[in-house]
Formats: structure tokens, C-alpha cells, sequence
């Protein structure tokens, strides 16, 4: 059996940080208690921008709600797939929101480290999954030690790119999941008056001095969507707050509503 590793880090003074019964504590004494929902907070003041930062609490319900009936489905397993292809010991995943695709992944690895501002999101997380280390914290700064992860995952949210290189591994992987130039293309196209499509390659572009692209794929499903659905679907986008509420409104009146999602998997690796 391999020994477990600390992976966490101190926000405070970047120790390595021990767990003892229900409290992390670094060597400078810094220590941050376990919640009784089985997370650990390490966004410290000093980062914070707001009061609540990340989801609001109907944001982070519809997610729950429109992936709990299994929409993304194709997508988790997709993601899971690539996981157990890297045969990797531990990962952080990056804006892990309620924990939907970590949840997942976690059976893959031996450690898992899920990360979001959001702590709304976090504790959602905490209940489903129990062998996952669930922390608040920023991506500002990465809640883990340096070069202790063999893969940072990051699906629909931030990159990070010079923390993610400062934690990653020699030769480590970075997994990016982000929407691809068709996804939910009916649903913006109701929206909006002019539908940008979706540049994945951009993200490419902005990594390629540090990583090299290992693989490249898409994902396409097929949503047939009930109005319940469709409205959890428009919370949890970002084109909710972007969009007229007008059309909105008229989007939201639909009794029921096709779209296609597709998503853009890229799997990158540190450069030596």
C-alpha cells in the first residue's frame, strides 16, 4: 500500500500542512479546523474579494439538479476514461463546484483534492463523497504543496496556468474540459442576438510555451430537454445574467426544448 502524501498547503505562510483529528496545522502553528460537513476552508481573508464569492446558492441547485438526471453523463464518463489512461496516483480538480465530475474521478486515484471558491458548492460536494480531501480555496492560490500532483483537472472553469505549474509534477498533466464551438448553440441562439461560437483552441494558444497538447477530443450529446430542465440548464450558464430578460423569459416559457452539447476534452503535459 502506498503511503498516502500531505498534499495541502498553508495559505498563510505555504508550510505543509498535517491532519490531526479534525484540524490541519502547519509547522508555524497556522490551523484550519475540518467543517462538520467534512471540508476544510483555506481561502484566507486576505484573498477574498467579496463576502460570497463564486456561485449563488441558485446557481449551484440547478447545476445539482439538471446533472443529477444525467445530462452530462456522456461527458463524466468521458472524462473518467481519460483519468484511468494516465494510471496517476492523486489529482486536483480545479472550480470542482458540487463535485460532479470529482466525485467520478475519485475512483480512478488513490488522492483526490477538489477546489472551489464557492463554499456553498463545497459543502454540497463534502456530503457525496467522503474520500475526497474538499477544500475552499482559490485558484489565486492553490490550496497544495509544489510539484505534489500528478494531474490538475479544470472543467468549465479557470486555468490557473502559473499556480497549475507550480504544483504539477515534473511531466504532470493538466485536463481542460471547455465548451466546444456547437455546445448549446440553439439554447445562446434564443439568447442572443449574435451567438459567438466557442473557441477552445484559444486555450491551446495560451499554454503552448509550458505544455505540451497530448490529445484533443470532442464530445457531442443530444439533450432533450423538459421546461424544469431546460430552466436549471439557463441558471447554471453563464448566459444567464449575460442575456435580455425578455428572452429569457420567452426561452424559459418553452414546455420542452432540443439542443446539442459539445464539449472539447484536451489533455495537456508539462514540459520537461
Amino acid at each position: 500500500m502506498k503511503k498516502i502524501m500531505n498534499l495541502l498547503m498553508c495559505p498563510v505562510c505555504r508550510e505543509a500542512l498535517t491532519l490531526n483529528e479534525r484540524t490541519w496545522r502547519c509547522a508555524n502553528s497556522h490551523s484550519y479546523d475540518v467543517a462538520k460537513q467534512g471540508y476544510v476552508n483555506l481561502h484566507v481573508v486576505q484573498h477574498k474579494h467579496s463576502k460570497n464569492p463564486g456561485d449563488t446558492p441558485e446557481s449551484v441547485q440547478a447545476r445539482r439538479a439538471f446533472l443529477s438526471a444525467g445530462y452530462y453523463a456522456p461527458l463524466q464518463q468521458a472524462v473518467v476514461n481519460k483519468v484511468r489512461e494516465l494510471c496517476i496516483e492523486n489529482l486536483l480538480d480545479i472550480g470542482c463546484g458540487e463535485g460532479y465530475y470529482t466525485d467520478a474521478m475519485q475512483a480512478e486515484v488513490l488522492q483526490c483534492v477538489g477546489v472551489d471558491i464557492a463554499k456553498n458548492a463545497v459543502q454540497v460536494a463534502a456530503k457525496i463523497n467522503k474520500n475526497i480531501t474538499w477544500v475552499v480555496g482559490t485558484g489565486a492560490t492553490l490550496p497544495v504543496l509544489d510539484q505534489s500532483i500528478d494531474l490538475c483537472s479544470s472543467l468549465f472553469s479557470p486555468i490557473p496556468k502559473q499556480e497549475i505549474l507550480r504544483v504539477l509534477k515534473p511531466q504532470g498533466y493538466l485536463l481542460v474540459v471547455t465548451p466546444a464551438p456547437q455546445h448549446l448553440y440553439a439554447m445562446r441562439e434564443a439568447l442572443f442576438e449574435e451567438v459567438k461560437p466557442h473557441e477552445p483552441s484559444k486555450f491551446v494558444e495560451q499554454l503552448s510555451d509550458a505544455f505540451d497538447l497530448v490529445s484533443d477530443d470532442v464530445v457531442d450529446a443530444d439533450l432533450k430537454l423538459n421546461q424544469q430542465d431546460l430552466k436549471n440548464l439557463i441558471a447554471m450558464t453563464p448566459y444567464a445574467y449575460k442575456a435580455k430578460q425578455e428572452r429569457r423569459e420567452a426561452l424559459e416559457a418553452q414546455t420542452a426544448f432540443e439542443l446539442h452539447a459539445q464539449y472539447q476534452i484536451l489533455l495537456f503535459q508539462k514540459k520537461a
